[in-house]
């Protein structure tokens, strides 16, 4: 990460009140849907070097919210995210890879329903800095696009005028805030 500010080693906590982990999929090939998940935790330590960094999380799937409870209740059941068999989602970092003009790649290991996939993120380090009590604070966004049907997620229904209610490809989307420990 040459051209930021240094990320200092260490182990740093997530800020869940500065986070966001949230998901974007179409609504009868339309329109967006919008979600997130308001229920989760991370552990990050940050290498020497910070490309050897990790980053572990686990998501509460219950706190799924979309702004419609009727959708929220559905997605919980065995049609989309199974939460009473599988009540968590997981991120666990596999390595972290730099880019041409400060870009840089978060491959991680993604759990959802009990199937992991590897996936990788595109990351967006914004810097460090101090807060006004003197805690050492980063951010960071992250992105990526899956296929809900890669992790057991396959329940749709087909439209009158033809394709789905419901898009296969999902663009999840972090945007957080850490505190150095």
């Amino acid at each position: 990460m040459s051209d930021t500010p240094a990320l200092p080693a260490g182990t740093w906590s997530l800020d869940p009140t500065h986070t966001h982990i949230g998901f974007t999929v179409r609504h009868m090939m339309v329109a967006k849907v919008r979600g997130s998940f308001g229920d989760f935790s991370a552990e990050i330590t940050v290498g020497d070097n910070p490309l050897e960094s990790s980053l572990s999380a686990v998501v509460q799937m219950a706190s799924i919210d979309t702004g419609n409870g009727d959708r929220d209740g559905h997605l919980r059941t065995n049609d989309f995210f199974a939460i009473e068999e599988f009540p968590t989602m997981t991120l666990a970092s596999t390595s972290f890879v730099e880019g041409g003009d400060g870009a840089y790649t978060m491959n991680a290991d993604l759990t959802i329903k009990g199937v992991t996939r590897p996936v990788a993120f595109e990351l967006e380090f914004a810097g460090t800095g101090k807060d006004p009590w003197g805690n050492t604070k980063a951010g960071f966004s992250a992105s990526a696009t899956i296929n809900r049907k890669d992790f057991g997620i396959e329940w749709n229904a087909p439209l009158e005028t033809g394709g789905v209610l419901v898009g296969e490809q999902v663009k999840i989307e972090i945007d957080a805030e850490i505190a150095q420990a």
